[in-house]
């Protein structure tokens, strides 16, 4: 039985990149074609991007940004080429965010990540992702009939009915929450039925600790991570190795700086940027407001695309200081304008009945005059005044967090 999906799986960093950047010129002229796209992006030249180092010199596009984009043209916000009846299905989001299926077997790319979890072609899968306006349903339906399993569309709820179906069709596969995964389970062995067909379980759309992952453990079922969205689709899964999340063979994924489109050094926490190289519906540089941190390539279970540590909250940091908006792009103005702070964290927290804000940056280089500099610029970005605490190298917590709102919620 093959271990990998594909021969890509295994192929060196280097050619991986060679060939995800030799496809992204033609990607960067197709996005072009799209008002929304020529304007936020200018005049590139898409022939000349063809390393990380020109992709990261693009400006971001924020997700956070899409939902009034697209409210003022649309369905899509002039960012996808082509007219709506082009495409096979069409979506909304929270937000909302009005989306279209791409074309294709495995439009959103999941089949590699079901194969990682164990799934086989001819295996029966149970999926309670939803099917109604959004596409996570058939984000995984479409994932599992690429790899040549049965699906059972059976969407969220309905726990008596979905154990009807395990016992007709006796699925060995389960796509869905893992809230919903536990609670089918218990429901099935308090009512005697017999669900000891289901084996192995892709999760997602929910937090899954380690204190959930034991519990679908007990039950004999081995359950695999995929971090994936509306969107982008599978942006990075779990394998048998469980040493994090490998990234989906079709993604120039990028760790930023919150607030800005800068690389952060392997390691260090930052929001996840994808770049997908689908002409009829590219996303370029598209930040979507979640923090992780790279580990690295080559995992133990012999896949060398780069991982990443799974989602590790919210970059999406923004806090109200006496009645203003302060913003993790105005933390990065900050770091232009005074190169020797490195990481930088501005606290708030409630002082006298009053907020107040504390700024502490990393740096090599301590002094008053440095700190009264400082002090300066968070007066002059945010409007606001704040005390300035320079610290020593490494000492701020590598959260990803530059806002940190301390005030009591009581």
């Amino acid at each position: 039985m093959p271990e990998h999906y594909d021969a890509r799986e295994t192929e060196s960093p280097a050619a991986r990149d060679a060939a995800l950047f030799a496809r992204l010129p033609d990607i960067l002229a197709a996005a072009l074609r799209s008002p929304g796209y020529a304007a936020h992006l200018g005049e590139i030249d898409p022939a000349a991007i063809t390393d990380r180092t020109a992709l990261a010199r693009l400006p971001v596009l924020r997700k956070s940004e899409m939902p009034e984009k697209q409210r003022g043209a649309l369905p899509f916000g002039g960012f996808v080429p082509g007219e709506p009846g082009r495409f096979p299905r069409l979506f909304t989001s929270p937000g909302p965010i009005f989306e279209p299926q791409r074309s294709g077997e495995d439009p959103w790319g999941g089949a590699r990540c079901l194969f990682a979890a164990g799934f086989r072609p001819g295996d029966v899968v149970l999926n309670t992702f939803g099917y109604h306006l959004t596409p996570g349903g058939f984000i995984f339906d479409t994932a599992a009939r690429a790899l040549g399993c049965a699906v059972i569309p059976a969407g969220p709820g309905n726990t008596e009915q979905q154990l009807d179906l395990i016992e007709a069709y006796r699925p060995t596969g389960y796509c869905g929450t893992p809230d919903f995964l536990r609670i089918l389970v218990e429901a099935g062995r308090a009512a005697g039925r017999n669900i000891s067909s289901l084996r192995r379980s892709v999760v997602s759309g929910a937090a899954f600790p380690k204190s959930l992952q034991e519990i679908v453990a007990g039950f004999g079922i081995a359950a695999y991570q995929a971090y994936a969205t509306a969107d982008v689709g599978f942006i990075a899964y779990e394998t048998s190795a469980r040493d994090g999340l490998v990234v989906n063979e079709d993604l120039i994924l990028e760790i930023v700086r919150p607030g800005t489109g800068d690389p952060v050094p392997e390691g260090e926490v930052g929001e996840i940027v994808v770049t997908v190289l689908d002409p009829d519906r590219p996303l370029i540089r598209y930040a979507l407001g979640d923090l992780t941190a790279a580990l690295g390539h080559a995992s133990s279970c012999g896949r060398t695309a780069p991982r990443i540590r799974g989602w590790m909250g919210r970059a999406d940091q923004a806090a109200k200081v006496k009645g203003m908006f302060v913003r993790p792009e105005q933390v990065a103005e900050l770091a232009r304008r005074h190169p020797e702070l490195k990481r930088l964290r501005l606290v708030v927290t409630r002082a006298d009945e009053t907020d107040a804000m504390t700024l502490k940056a990393e740096t090599a280089e301590p002094g008053r005059a440095l700190a009264d500099a400082v002090a300066e610029s968070l007066q002059a970005v945010t409007k606001l005044r704040g005390a300035v605490e320079l610290v020593a190298p490494g000492s701020l917590p590598n959260d990803g967090k530059v806002i940190a709102d301390e005030r009591p919620t009581g």
